[in-house]
């Protein structure tokens, strides 16, 4: 059983709280858009970050999980960070992706963000101002505009199709130009 149907069997999202210490397996893949880290623990995928430079990327990786154990990637999880870098590249095939299993930790009022942000469909955007009325927090497009930066799982959780409220490209954790990028695949997929 490869590493995609052992995750598909696990449920999609779920709010836990996350032990002190964990273990991650960490996987890279690369796509036209940079490299791609995939950590996953036993609950599912944990964190997809871009970058340039694998190094970085595990750095901000041990930044946002403080105290985890990142092991170093086995088959399964590189066969699943090729799967994500692909996809990148190819959004057209997304769609089983989305039935991933994520080991999401944040806050209630972040996971909310980022559910909302998996419902705008590929090839479409959403204003911050729009995604707080989605999540019945209409004043609170600062703090979404905050959920999105804090988002762990790029591509997965697609904090990329969030554009200003006048449809200009805002920032993006990866870069404003990996995220006109996302957009444009997407739309002519």
């Amino acid at each position: 059983m490869t590493i995609l149907e052992q995750l598909h069997q696990r449920r999609p999202i779920a709010a836990r709280a996350r032990p002190a210490r964990r273990a991650m397996t960490v996987g890279f893949g690369a796509s036209t858009l940079g490299t791609i880290l995939v950590a996953r623990s036993d609950r599912g995928i944990a964190a997809v970050l871009i970058g340039d430079e694998r190094q970085a990327l595990r750095d901000d990786l041990a930044r946002r999980f403080p105290g985890a154990a990142l092991v170093e990637g086995d088959a399964a999880t590189d066969e699943l960070a090729a799967t994500v870098a692909f996809l990148v590249d190819a959004p057209a095939c997304a769609a089983e992706l989305a039935a991933l299993p994520l080991d999401l930790g944040g806050t209630e009022f972040q996971r909310a963000v980022w559910q909302a942000l998996r419902e705008i469909p590929a090839g479409s955007t959403a204003s911050y101002v729009e995604l707080a009325g989605r999540i019945g927090r209409p004043a609170s497009a600062r703090a979404v505009a905050q959920a999105c930066a804090a988002n762990p799982l790029a591509i997965l959780v697609p904090c990329h199709r969030v554009v200003g409220r006048d449809g200009r490209l805002s920032g993006y954790r990866w870069g404003v130009e990996r995220k006109r990028a996302l957009l444009a695949r997407e739309s002519a997929a």
